[in-house]
């Protein structure tokens, strides 16, 4: 008899749905289908029913269980639901393991695009309607910033004070745990001694959503372009907003500057028609009156930090408790973030 592969070990739909016929409102036979588009939290579509449902658990054998707290996505999307916030409202949560081997929760399904490499039909067609992609990219993330989260349920969900300094301890911390089931990456050495030399003053504290791009929200398919929903909450915090721009510009490349193998996926970013990087950070600037003048630390420290997170899944790769391919590339991925992060230390 053969072993369980993983997809049938991440999900049993049979258990699912004598869950839901005991915690949910109506019925219905219950089908899956596992998403392959991310590559942290796996991701299910579910139907039930009339009911059309996305269900999110963590990765067999995380190594960084902090990285992948589906419930802290949950309560996230839950706080945010009455605020202006473009979020998909929440189904249920279930701390319960025994259900399908991991907490898990479902959301809505939002009827969207996700855009990574190819445009929607009619933004292929007309160039112009373009620039208000990254344009509602931005807004969408000032809007966010601009809730007031001290008025939601979110007690203990982050520190506002701190941020940064807590960033760089963590994702250093993790470089020592996963380098050793890798392969040495110096670089991140001399990365992470620049950015502790010149850590900014932190003037304000908002929600931090933690993995904000463009592949991270749902967009309207048909012009004008319309952000729908803001996705994968799993990093989310009270900190720094800057960090989150600095995030969403490390992968937003434009013709001219220097792409990787791994942040390059998004490849759509080089068409003609998009805006240029310092159009956003100056539409950013005018929406929430934050200056742009020490934006080479948040990026960097978005490389760095990819970098690392993604030599944890790279360990996760080697040994054996994920099944995502794209993970192989990581073996010379992971060197390449590391050395583009140096490249923006150095002003390059």
């Amino acid at each position: 008899m053969s072993a369980p592969s993983v997809a049938e070990q991440l999900l049993n739909p049979t258990a699912l749905a004598a869950y839901l016929d005991r915690e949910l409102p109506g019925s219905g036979e219950v089908e899956v289908e596992r998403l392959y588009a991310g590559h942290s939290n796996e991701t299910f579509y579910v139907t039930r029913g009339e009911q059309r449902m996305v269900l999110r658990r963590p990765p067999l054998g995380p190594l960084q269980p902090t990285a992948h707290d589906v419930l802290r996505e949950y309560r996230i999307l839950k706080a945010l639901e009455d605020t202006p916030a473009r979020t998909p409202h929440t189904v249920l949560a279930c701390e319960d393991t025994s259900v399908i081997g991991a907490p898990f929760y479902l959301m809505e399904r939002v009827d969207g695009v996700v855009i990574r490499d190819r445009l929607p039909e009619d933004f292929q067609k007309d160039v112009s309607a373009r620039r208000q992609i990254g344009f509602e990219l931005v807004d969408a993330l000032a809007e966010l910033q601009a809730v007031d989260w001290q008025k939601l349920d979110l007690e203990g969900f982050g520190k506002p004070d701190g941020y940064l300094h807590r960033q760089l301890r963590r994702w250093s911390s993790q470089i020592a745990v996963t380098l050793p089931m890798t392969r040495p990456v110096p670089e991140l050495d001399e990365v992470t001694e620049w950015l502790e030399e010149n850590v900014p003053e932190q003037k304000d504290a908002t929600i931090v959503q933690g993995d904000y791009k463009l592949d991270n929200v749902l967009f309207a398919e048909h012009k004008p372009a319309r952000l729908l929903a803001i996705l994968d909450w799993e990093m989310s915090t009270i900190g720094d907003p800057l960090a989150d721009l600095g995030w969403m510009l490390s992968y937003w490349h434009r013709p001219g500057t220097q792409a990787d193998s791994v942040t390059g996926a998004i490849s759509v970013t080089m068409q003609d028609g998009l805006p240029e990087r310092e159009e956003m950070l100056a539409r950013y600037e005018e929406k929430t009156g934050r200056s742009m003048r020490e934006f080479a630390f948040y990026e960097a420290l978005a490389v760095w930090k990819l970098a690392i997170l993604l030599n944890a899944s790279y360990a996760r790769f080697l040994q054996g408790t994920t099944d995502d391919q794209m993970f192989a590339g990581l073996k010379e991925g992971v060197p390449a973030l590391a050395r583009r992060a140096l490249r923006i230390t150095q002003g390059d």
